[in-house]
């Protein structure tokens, strides 16, 4: 982005009576290579390439995107959105700090996927897929990818901001299918981080099969969980997503600012046990969630949720602090140039406690334990969630015993969030991509394993 046309953006926004405007220039480059039965089965790779143009009139946001990036139509798209607006006041010159480029992963060990292109990951797929059949002859299909983006963001803003950010991510799936005749079952392991092919290095495509598919073949044969309440124990990692759906987007200030969340008013308040610390994080290094700065061009900042069970702040940007009267913590996201960015998760996660998994299960005299979680679906705005138990174990007399399958976990999260009354230290983070207004973004969940006193489990 020329600075002569940044300026010729901002003064047209500020001549329609704007308080802020906002460039978002974006290039992304995108590939990915997929497996399926002992076949390249897709090759897809493109770039995608516009501006997005936010203005805020106090909290009210009006936004525009476009692929031109003459003058003429950038100035255009600003009238345009500002139709109608009483003009301003002529405002000062804006006066932009020094260019700053930042790169969101090792830049020194970084191996450019739009240098090496798709034949580095072929050697990954198949020997993934190998793997995996050689584990049991129950195994009937087995499906592998390696996902890599990289994007160039410059974000100027009528403050005088002007940065410059890459980020590269790299992400790998391993999904396994498993059959007795009669009955098909699946599952995957998706791993991510900042940066580039190095990153395959760090991924061991048989040690991930081998975990899909000894899992798949283990629930294929298992039966059902006589539904109901009962305590339940969590696993680590991905288990962290039931927190991320139920309780981390009510946290977030874009539904608190509209009354849309369970945790609305609630700061300073116990909504939780004194064991339960939640934080989330865009600070971690090299992990899928982090961001040097967020899509408001701000630092991101480790930002502690709860603590010791009492609520002390929400996620929030520019526009949500502002309305509910806290300070910007850089969670402002988006998935692209298309989004404005609201607040949103980075790497969100339940803290690492002092107990153990073994005592967890000792507690339990009849109970789940769901080893790792699937997917599901969730109301943010009462907290309501379903999910899915992708690995789970009956508990009986304090000890893990028989498998089942088709569990599922039904409840609200502000109401399931007192009854952790368990933390263990096996802190492990998974990584995912998020859905919500600003599109879908990279996002890591986690926790280590916990105990909820009591949970409706759904048998089947």
């Amino acid at each position: 982005m020329n600075p002569s046309v940044a300026v010729k953006i901002f003064e047209a926004g500020k001549a329609a009576g704007a308080d802020f405007v906002e460039i978002f220039e974006e290039e992304t480059r995108s590939s990915s290579l997929g497996l399926k039965d002992r076949h390249i089965e897709t090759a897809t790779a493109g770039t995608e390439y516009g501006i997005g143009i936010r203005l805020l009139y106090g909290t009210e946001v009006l936004y525009g995107f476009t692929s031109d990036d003459s003058e003429d139509a950038l100035v255009k798209l600003v009238q345009t959105l500002a139709f109608g607006r009483i003009a301003g006041m002529s405002a000062k010159p804006v006066e932009f700090a020094p260019r700053k480029r930042v790169a969101d992963f090792n830049a020194d060990a970084f191996r450019d996927p739009r240098v090496l292109g798709q034949a580095v990951k072929q050697d990954f797929l198949f020997r993934a897929d190998n793997a995996a059949r050689k584990i049991s002859d129950k195994v009937a299909q087995v499906g592998a990818s390696v996902t890599d983006s990289c994007s160039m963001i410059t974000l100027m803003n009528s403050e005088g901001l002007n940065l410059v950010l890459d980020r590269s991510r790299l992400r790998v799936n391993v999904t396994v299918t498993a059959t007795d005749g009669t009955e098909r079952l699946t599952t995957h392991e998706a791993p991510g981080a900042l940066g580039g092919y190095e990153l395959l290095d760090n991924y061991s495509p048989e040690e991930l099969a081998t975990v899909c598919a000894e899992r798949v073949v283990r629930m294929l044969d298992a039966g059902y969980i006589a539904g109901g309440q009962m305590p339940v124990v969590m696993g680590n990692g991905f288990g962290g997503v039931i927190f991320h759906e139920a309780c981390g987007h009510p946290l977030e200030t874009e539904a608190v600012r509209r009354g849309a969340s369970p945790f609305c008013g609630k700061l300073g308040e116990a909504i939780g046990q004194p064991c339960l610390t939640a934080i989330d994080d865009g600070t971690l290094d090299g992990v899928w969630g982090s961001l040097k700065f967020d899509d408001e061009g701000m630092p991101t900042q480790r930002t502690t949720l709860i603590e010791n069970g009492i609520l002390k702040t929400y996620m929030s940007d520019r526009v949500g602090a502002a309305e509910v009267g806290i300070a910007r913590t850089g969670s402002a996201r988006r998935e692209s140039y298309k989004y404005a960015p609201v607040s949103r998760m980075r790497n969100t996660f339940i803290a690492p406690g002092k107990d153990t998994l073994d005592s967890m299960i000792a507690s339990v005299d009849n109970g789940l334990y769901a080893a790792r979680m699937a997917g599901g679906s969730v109301n943010p705005a009462t907290g309501e969630f379903n999910f899915a138990v992708d690995e789970g174990y009956v508990i009986r007399n304090g000890k893990i015993c028989e498998p089942v399958r088709g569990a599922a976990l039904i409840g609200k999260g502000h109401e399931i969030m007192p009854r952790i009354s368990m933390v263990g230290s096996d802190w492990e983070l998974a990584a995912g991509v998020c859905g919500a207004s600003s599109g879908h973004v990279p996002v890591t969940v986690g926790q280590p394993s916990i105990k909820v006193d009591q949970i409706l489990v759904g048998g089947r």
